[in-house]
């Protein structure tokens, strides 16, 4: 078997695009503002990628690079000023903040229906009871991948290596309100092989290289890889060993272009969400 390669690319193109034809019809534009602190190159590269999908878009976008030395205090008055104003919908502090912030209380700062990444506790605690509002912007993006390729995950078991509050713990609870059997392991699994070799669905978002070896993978299994991460070689890689696992697949994301540009392309979707719940049409 040699699996379907998910095209993340082609379907985040297809989904801004949607988005935008949405906008276009708006007389307020949505306003996303975007908070980076310090010179993290990582952080930058993210940054200008989201500054991009919002003029594809049509969102109104405002970026706050902040030196490395920014004080929590000036940095949770800045997240005020953002919050009281009409024209910003959302608002994001790109992590990881340099040490010496707090990233709990930055977050915690954010007003909840500005919260467009799904950080702040008020919004997990809806996704957890399965209610309306914004979805963790990676999660989500998987769970529309799926949708694409018309694999419906109830009844399957989806096997999820990694537990993080960002993808891992959201990815679960995601799966479970689309009625799939959810096992969350880890790098302290036991037996983490056995474990995948159960999946139907296989996500792999420990942020390991080479973690998810080929033989881990069952015949036919769906493997989708969250993880961004640099081998010995500096090249970007997922968790999964693609390539032989890709002969025992029946559907796999690719590092990159999988999983990564539907992050981003979520995230215009929970903009746009903001901007209606706050009346803008």
């Amino acid at each position: 078997m040699s699996a379907t390669v998910m095209d993340g690319t082609a379907l985040a193109a297809k989904v801004k695009e949607q988005v935008r034809a949405q906008v276009e019809t708006m007389e307020r534009k949505p306003g996303l503002a975007v908070i980076l602190v310090g010179d993290n190159p990582a952080s930058r590269v993210y940054v200008n990628g989201k500054k991009r999908d919002c003029a594809q878009c049509g969102i109104y976008s405002e970026e706050y690079a902040l030196p490395e030395e920014t004080s929590q205090e000036q940095l949770l008055g800045l997240i005020d000023e953002l919050n009281r104003r009409e024209d910003i919908d959302g608002i994001l502090c790109q992590l990881p903040l340099p040490k010496h912030l707090d990233e709990e209380a930055a977050l915690l700062a954010i007003r909840p229906d500005k919260d467009v990444d799904c950080f702040h506790p008020y919004n997990v605690g809806r996704l957890m009871i399965g209610a309306p509002g914004f979805r963790p912007c990676t999660p989500a993006g998987v769970m529309r991948m799926l949708e694409e390729y018309h694999i419906d995950p109830a009844g399957k078991h989806c096997v999820i290596v990694g537990r993080s509050n960002i993808v891992g713990k959201p990815q679960a609870m995601l799966m479970l309100q689309k009625n799939a059997t959810v096992t969350i392991c880890h790098t302290k699994t036991k037996d983490l092989k056995a474990e995948c070799l159960r999946s139907d669905i296989l996500v792999a978002a420990a942020g390991r290289t080479g973690l998810i070896t080929a033989d881990m993978v069952p015949e036919g299994a769906v493997v989708i890889d969250v993880a961004m991460n640099r081998n010995a070689a500096g090249k970007l890689c997922g968790d999964v060993d693609f390539a032989p696992a890709a002969e025992k697949a029946s559907f796999i994301t690719p590092v990159p272009g999988g999983v990564g540009p539907m992050t981003r392309a979520m995230l215009m979707e929970n903009t746009l969400l903001a901007s209606r719940n706050h009346g803008k049409a």
